[in-house]
């Protein structure tokens, strides 16, 4: 017995020191090394502060922003959870509603008008820190109102949701996206314009 626990304890002993610290030591340096942006957070500067992370969303309610995605954790990265509910959850069918007609309200849209998916249901991490570009489209109208643009702004502010549209990465995986804080800090911009 006392030879089978000796190799046992040497082996746990080896991979914890690997596992636990040579590996992450050595990817931490290799990916400050070859992407150090990336690698510190993805911060985002304003005035020489950290305002927030390009990988992180946050709130934004006032209407002279555009309005992130439904958050199920008030945009609290430390859980980073959704809210579990599946497609036949009464809660989550109310939720869904409530949000359409809350986004219809909030952005001046006929009935008719078909609220996209992002805009009704909270993302799998909570903080999510994209929109698609319709449901960036369909906030441009509250948004000139709000910031009382003259013509040649509002067309400068569909301008800058095309070109803040990112494409599927590798053309392929995922949807186009707008990064909403992005967004925000480039209609700050304009609007000092």
């Amino acid at each position: 017995m006392k030879t089978s626990i000796l190799p046992a304890l040497r082996m746990l002993f080896v991979m914890t020191v690997f596992t636990g610290i040579i590996y992450p030591v050595a990817m931490t340096l290799l990916s400050l090394a070859v992407f150090p942006y990336q690698a510190k957070g993805s911060m985002i500067e304003k005035n020489g502060a950290i305002i927030g992370s390009e990988l992180i969303g946050q709130r934004f309610i006032s209407d002279k922003y555009f309005h992130p995605r439904p958050s199920a954790i008030d945009y609290n990265p430390a859980p980073s959870c959704g809210t579990n509910w599946g497609p036949t959850d009464k809660r989550m069918q109310d939720s869904a509603k409530a949000r359409s007609a809350q986004f219809k309200l909030q952005n001046n849209l006929s009935a008719a008008i078909i609220v996209p998916k992002d805009m009704l249901f909270a993302s799998a991490s909570g903080v999510d820190p994209h929109i698609s570009p319709e449901a960036a489209q369909l906030q441009i109208e509250r948004i000139a109102k709000a910031r009382s643009f003259n013509p040649a702004q509002l067309s400068s502010l569909k301008k800058m949701v095309e070109d803040f549209t990112q494409c599927p990465q590798l053309q392929s995986f995922g949807d186009p996206r707008v990064n909403v804080l992005k967004l925000n800090l480039a209609l700050d911009e304009l609007q000092s314009k």
